[in-house]
């Protein structure tokens, strides 16, 4: 299925908001957490939502040489869309997955989980590009449990990252090739080890604390 996107800022309260309780009790045997407080079902929103499975797309892993299943990922899951370059969101989103894979390493469940940060900007996230960044942001590169995915080209990190899981981003000043930005939502996924989304975390600041609240129902499925 094609999802419209999801454009931060755009998605008013009044839209997407948390105000309703819609389906709350309803049970779902492919997801541990229970329905979130929300108006609208997650056939009705633009990312992949709750108790929906996540995108069945394959993308190179770019630091480990190899390629990934998103969809076939046999331990609980986090996900998030960023580029490199960026200087105010991604950072944020970043911190926060690696705030929980350092709660992981700690408490010896670092093989129960996946972390799958997603560049869409290939043209400069490369393989020596990303391990810099990753080293920069302290991330335990060699855990194991963390795999920078970069699509192939512009034209693939649009059709996933914005057809498929809803994140729309859009490239600043086009004329600069080396120092533009990009305009972007924020995402967070938590996918369990079938493959179906836990939830979906709509912020700038995720807040890590509650993803490993999250994290540990998931892993107990």
């Amino acid at each position: 299925m094609r999802r419209r996107t999801y454009l931060s800022g755009v998605a008013a309260a009044g839209v997407f908001g948390t105000a309703g309780c819609l389906g709350l009790g309803d049970a779902n045997p492919d997801v541990a957490l229970s329905e979130p407080d929300r108006e609208y079902e997650s056939e009705d929103l633009p990312y992949p939502a709750w108790g929906q499975r996540v995108p069945d797309v394959t993308l190179p892993a770019a630091i480990d040489d190899r390629a990934v299943a998103v969809r076939d990922v046999e331990t609980p899951t986090l996900l998030t869309f960023f580029y490199s370059h960026c200087n105010t969101v991604c950072p944020v989103l970043i911190q926060t997955m690696r705030s929980v894979q350092a709660h992981a390493i700690e408490n010896g469940y670092e093989s129960e989980v996946a972390f799958l940060p997603t560049t869409f900007d290939p043209q400069r996230d490369d393989a020596e590009r990303l391990r810099t960044y990753g080293e920069k942001m302290n991330v335990a590169l060699d855990a194991g449990d963390w795999h920078f995915l970069r699509p192939e080209s512009k034209a693939r990190a649009k059709s996933v990252v914005q057809a498929q899981f809803g994140v729309n981003f859009q490239r600043t000043h086009p004329e600069d090739m080396e120092m533009y930005m990009f305009t972007h939502s924020a995402l967070t996924f938590l996918v369990n080890g079938d493959g179906y989304v836990e939830r979906a975390y709509r912020t700038k600041q995720p807040q890590a604390e509650q993803i490993i609240d999250d994290l540990a129902t998931v892993r107990k499925r």
